[in-house]
């Protein structure tokens, strides 16, 4: 299924149906009264996040959704059948704008969350309503009125834990398939990765974190060079990125610190909230190097950057390295949690 992030819909709630004139009329009783029944309700459009989907691509054919109206009421003080309200389903982590006001109407994160976006028309009256001492045989009704109608934007951001950046061959893909069940395309040719990737990684027998990877970066990718910036909206659920470094470049010339630079002044011009997030170095391909002269490359890499961060070392096409990285990615996710629920406690104190 193709991957697509964007999609724009139209949603029509369901008219209210109108009230009925209507007396009541049987034999051997005069003037038996107004007995004209209400409309029913119009149906309300809903957005409905549902788990195990990470994709708008239902939304490229189906644009328009429209709720049942209400039926008209009826005489003998019958109302009419309410309109059934239209559920929409949407994946988790979907963030809905009206595009005629640019407003935002609401952010799905949760499985079963529901939002109302079209309310559905109020029911009209039926003359019964009207009756009074003085008004024993009203002629009034009042109609129902039209259900909303919206064009919306539905934007999605992947919700993920970690999120893996940095160039192309950096060595994501490989990364993400050797931690976890994902299996995005590898090749030895940039830009294989054309979408993002969501996998979960299991450490022991209860802990487990979800990684998403996103195409890679290049210089120039905040003015739309390249693919990846259009998908780093994904990263800004995420707590903690790795910064996936190619160690072992087979340009001498690009060298690992410059590629650290590039994409810290790229997410930099994309969202100062998405740069100042924790940010681990993963230095890939270790394997290319000699074993005695990994910790001076390691501590040159470190000195050239002035790197005061976490930096662990990985080879991704060997999966050395990688049950550690799972493991203190894992310890610092339950402390990032830690502090986020006394945060809440503070704050509601």
């Amino acid at each position: 299924m193709k991957f697509v992030d964007e999609a724009t819909i139209s949603v029509h709630a369901g008219n209210g149906g109108h009230g009925a004139l209507s007396f009541r009329r049987e034999k051997y009783i005069e003037r038996g009264g107004p007995d004209g029944g209400d409309g029913g309700r119009g149906g309300s459009v809903y957005l409905v996040a549902k788990a195990g989907t990470n994709t708008l691509a239902d939304f490229r054919v189906g644009r328009k959704y429209r709720a049942a109206s209400g039926q008209p009421g009826a005489g003998n003080n019958k109302s009419g059948k309410s309109g059934d309200d239209l559920e929409v389903i949407v994946p988790c982590g979907t963030i809905v704008h009206d595009v005629d006001t640019g407003e935002l109407i609401g952010d799905l994160t949760e499985a079963g969350q529901r939002l109302k976006v079209a309310e559905g028309g109020r029911a009209g009256l039926g003359n019964t309503h009207f009756k009074s001492s003085v008004n024993r045989a009203p002629r009034k009704t009042t109609q129902g009125t039209p259900g909303e109608a919206r064009h919306l934007k539905l934007e999605l951001k992947l919700l993920a834990d970690v999120g893996l950046l940095g160039l192309p061959n950096a060595g994501k893909s490989t990364l993400i398939r050797a931690m976890s069940a994902a299996r995005p395309k590898v090749a030895a040719y940039p830009f294989t990765t054309l979408h993002p990737h969501l996998g979960v990684v299991a450490v022991g027998a209860l802990q487990s974190f979800v990684m998403a990877d996103i195409p890679g970066l290049i210089e120039g990718a905040a003015e739309g060079a390249g693919l990846g910036m259009q998908f780093l909206r994904h990263l800004e659920r995420t707590r903690l990125l790795l910064h996936v470094v190619d160690i072992a470049p087979l340009d001498p010339e690009n060298h690992p610190a410059d590629q650290v630079r590039a994409i810290e002044q790229e997410l930099a011009k994309f969202s100062k909230d998405l740069a100042a997030k924790p940010r681990w170095l993963v230095l890939n391909k270790v394997d290319l190097v000699a074993a005695e002269d990994l910790p001076a490359v390691r501590a040159r890499l470190l000195e050239e950057l002035g790197w005061e961060g976490a930096a662990r070392e990985v080879s991704a096409a060997t999966g050395a390295g990688t049950e550690q990285l799972a493991r203190a990615v894992m310890r610092e996710l339950t402390q990032i949690s830690q502090v986020e629920v006394e945060e809440e406690a503070e704050q509601r104190n």
